[in-house]
């Protein structure tokens, strides 16, 4: 069975939603819809290549993933279709793609089909729909355009080593509100080689790393490597990030004694 999977910032409330799915059913009733994610802040690409890069590695070969966010087309942003670990993912190439991936790709294709003329052009509805069932039936992602040699490059930030010292930043926060940073277990093992460390942010800080949120009592802080492989700072059955005063882009700070 076919996959097509949806990951966009129009939340639930709108139509947007509902008529893409009519959309991709009516042309591949076969098909298999699978949602992502539709609760991403509007605009808010990092936030989306942060849930993309860790959903799509669980998704069988020849999956096709619509990606829904700034996805008017000019002439310096065209529409993508990218093929990578055999899978396919179809958006504006507006940075989100380097966001998500590490290393190039095995095609990247800029569309050819025309937008549709007159407002009532939804990118995801209309151009992505139909690349994407064309991909979903088998057929060659060559016949859907040009290929390219390059997607446009977002700015990533990276953790940095310095001395003893990982400076890192915040990077995303959950629906519980616990905070993931840049900083990952194979960084900190790299750089420390087995040294204890601190953990500091916002005035605060932490010594070391627990296994789980149950390690420390109900409101405590707590640090571990989440299911991600990256550094994360919560409260035990609390908001960490409300509680803490954490946000995207604040920094963290990684220092080992």
């Amino acid at each position: 069975m076919p996959i097509i999977t949806l990951t966009s910032d129009w939340g639930q409330r709108d139509y947007f939603l509902a008529a893409v799915k009519g959309k991709i059913l009516s042309q591949l009733p076969t098909v298999s819809i699978i949602d992502i994610s539709h609760g991403i802040s509007p605009f808010n690409l990092k936030q989306a290549s942060f849930i993309i890069r860790n959903s799509y590695p669980h998704y069988p070969p020849g999956t096709v993933h619509i990606l829904s966010l700034l996805t008017e087309s000019t002439e310096k942003i065209p529409h993508l279709v990218v093929q990578f670990d055999r899978q396919f993912f179809i958006g504006a190439d507006n940075g989100i793609f380097s966001l998500i991936f590490d290393h190039d790709p095995e095609k990247i294709i800029r569309l050819s089909s025309p937008a549709v003329d007159g407002l009532n052009d939804i990118p995801a509805r209309d151009r992505f729909v139909a690349s994407a069932v064309h991909l979903a039936a088998g057929k060659p992602i060559e016949q859907l355009g040009e290929p390219v040699s390059q997607w446009k490059e977002q700015l990533h930030f990276l953790p940095v080593v310095s001395g003893d010292v990982i400076r890192g930043v915040v990077i995303y926060i959950n629906q519980y509100e616990n905070v993931v940073t840049n900083i990952t277990r194979d960084l900190i093992e790299k750089a420390g080689r087995g040294r204890k460390f601190i953990i500091e942010f916002r005035g605060e800080s932490i010594n070391g790393i627990n296994q789980t949120y149950q390690e420390v009592p109900v409101g405590e802080i707590v640090a571990l490597f989440g299911s991600t492989g990256h550094l994360e700072i919560a409260i035990n059955q609390g908001n960490a990030a409300s509680l803490l005063g954490l946000d995207i882009n604040d920094p963290v700070r990684v220092e080992f004694r």
